[in-house]
């Protein structure tokens, strides 16, 4: 982007500009291919230009793009009904992006603390959390520099370490106007952080939740659509949460989002309480819809773990004994470098894309985050495995 771009500077954009793509791969205008895994940070979960899905909203784009929810959205009450069956939930709204998603979330809270009388009600997140820029979603997040100059609604969150239930326990003892617990079952942004204890972190968390009867919401926004292995992460756990939200693979690379809920969650909302004008288009659904078919369908979720299991082994194999561990679930990995080697993290994600045509993003400080389709063939995992190989043993031997 030149000094004289019509775009205001909100990214730190890469020198490259892509101009097609398919299935595991983006390509420059003269036809230059880089192995995508990043898939647009966990969106493109089925691959770049998927034929089914992009058939799909050809067709739905010569029928009928948009009318309004003043009226009866057929596509509407079709995708909610599957998603809603995949996720194991009741109801859906559906928005735009994983931040409104997320913002519908912490309303419906609101929400539910005012039916209950409290004046000010605060919700429970975790350190290192990420849930959105709008100001409401931003204020949740923990990131300090996402937060500076916004006056951000700090004092309505309260944070406690990610994987430790019993600090959470400790702040509901300490507040009594707490409504929430807000959490993503791992944490993408800052790393892939897994809870020490697994998916049961989860259970913990619920559990805490049903003894001071307040709400569970969980961010599948990155989690969520088969990126770890099941369809939404929480299911690798015994237990559900009162609300879910999801984005990002929700619509392999068209904007849109949801918030679902189950049980007493599902009377928060009426008549007035949310709405989007944008929320829940024909065209939105139908390829919500479309994705649903395609993950199920074409069994993309036991694909991303067998892969899953074909792309750690290669990486520890190579790897491991030069202090590089992984963490993550199914095709969300985190692969952690020794902080004790001189390694220049900030350089890993340009030399990747300059040295080795391969696309991956560092979180966290020393974590390469892996977030290819779920999809991709095993020739294409074991190809990325052997670029990133190839790119950290030339970091690791200086």
């Amino acid at each position: 982007m030149t000094s004289t771009s019509a775009i205001l500077p909100t990214y730190k954009r890469q020198p490259i500009r892509f101009a097609r793509g398919q299935g595991s791969w983006l390509y420059t205008a003269d036809g230059t291919p880089y192995l995508d895994a990043l898939t647009g940070i966990a969106v493109c979960g089925l691959g770049h230009c998927h034929p089914q899905i992009s058939a799909a909203i050809a067709e739905q784009a010569a029928i009928l793009v948009h009318t309004s929810n003043l009226y009866e959205i057929d596509w509407q009450e079709t995708a909610g009904a599957k998603l809603c069956q995949v996720a194991g939930m009741d109801k859906v709204f559906f928005a735009n992006s994983g931040a409104e998603a997320n913002e519908a979330a912490l309303k419906m809270a609101r929400r539910y603390a005012h039916t209950r009388g409290m004046a000010r009600p605060k919700v429970i997140v975790m350190q290192h959390a990420f849930h959105g820029r709008t100001l409401l979603t931003v204020s949740a997040t923990a990131n300090e520099t996402a937060r500076a100059g916004f006056y951000t609604l700090d004092d309505d969150f309260i944070r406690v370490p990610f994987g430790d239930s019993a600090a959470i326990e400790a702040a509901l003892a300490a507040h009594d106007d707490v409504c929430a617990v807000m959490l993503e079952p791992i944490q993408g942004e800052s790393g892939v952080n897994t809870a020490a204890d697994g998916f049961e972190y989860l259970a913990q968390v619920r559990a805490v939740c049903d003894a001071h009867d307040v709400l569970m919401i969980l961010d599948e926004v990155q989690t969520g659509n088969g990126r770890t292995g099941r369809y939404f992460a929480y299911q690798h756990s015994t237990i559900a949460p009162d609300i879910l939200t999801t984005a990002k693979g929700l619509g392999n690379g068209f904007p849109v989002g949801a918030c679902m809920t189950r049980g007493h969650a599902n009377e928060i909302f009426g008549y007035g309480a949310h709405g989007s004008t944008y929320g829940g288009t024909p065209l939105a659904c139908r390829v919500v819809a479309e994705v649903i078919d395609v993950i199920t369908n074409e069994a993309a979720m036991s694909t991303a773990q067998r892969n899953s299991e074909l792309l750690q082994t290669t990486l520890l194999d190579a790897l491991g004994d030069e202090g590089v561990t992984l963490r993550g679930a199914g095709m969300m990995l985190g692969v952690v470098l020794p902080t004790d080697r001189n390694i220049e993290f900030a350089s890993l994600v340009d030399k990747a894309r300059e040295h080795h045509r391969l696309l991956i993003n560092v979180a966290g400080g020393n974590a390469i985050r892996l977030l290819p389709p779920l999809n991709m063939t095993a020739d294409e995992t074991l190809d990325m495995a052997e670029r990133l190989i190839a790119l950290l043993k030339n970091e690791l031997a200086v």
